[in-house]
């Protein structure tokens, strides 16, 4: 085999050694994968795939669990510091570390609520045309019970 290759390399002419060497190069260098710049459709048949890290949820949601692990994170800090406390000092009243540590969570719960009721009714727009009935009646409802009697009152 190698024989014929060098034979045949030995009857070629200076020009088709040439143009051998050019499509070598060429091929050597060859891109092996290929991108395609198409624009991906905004929507089509295809379901949305959920990615790796916090399952998909919406803002709502999203800000609620934040939320949930922020209070979670300065709890655990709160009590942590208050246990540390107590177990360093070895004479640390609990009641008083309690009160000590407890007003600034009492406070913040205080200003929530406080900033819950400050916060003004929306707007509310209605646009119609023809003929509207509109009933804005107030449904109370209660549930007790063992056994869930459910009550709904109109007010």
């Amino acid at each position: 085999m190698h024989s014929e290759t060098t034979r045949s390399a030995a009857a070629m002419t200076d020009d088709q050694a040439a143009a051998e060497a050019a499509r070598i190069i060429a091929d050597a260098y060859r891109p092996t994968a290929y991108r395609d710049d198409t624009p991906v459709p905004a929507h089509g048949s295809t379901p949305p795939v959920a990615q790796p890290g916090r399952p998909p949820m919406s803002q709502g949601a999203t800000d609620a669990s934040v939320l949930m692990l922020a209070g979670a994170t300065a709890t655990t800090m709160v009590g942590g510091t208050a246990a540390v406390l107590m177990y360093v000092s070895q004479y640390a009243d609990p009641l008083t570390c309690g009160l000590v540590f407890g007003a600034p969570t009492a406070l913040v719960l205080a200003l929530a609520r406080l900033l819950n009721r400050a916060k003004p009714d929306p707007d509310v727009h209605h646009h119609y045309e023809g003929p509207v009935y509109q009933d804005q009646r107030t449904t109370h409802t209660r549930t007790t019970g063992m056994w869930a009697k459910t009550t709904n009152r109109h007010g």
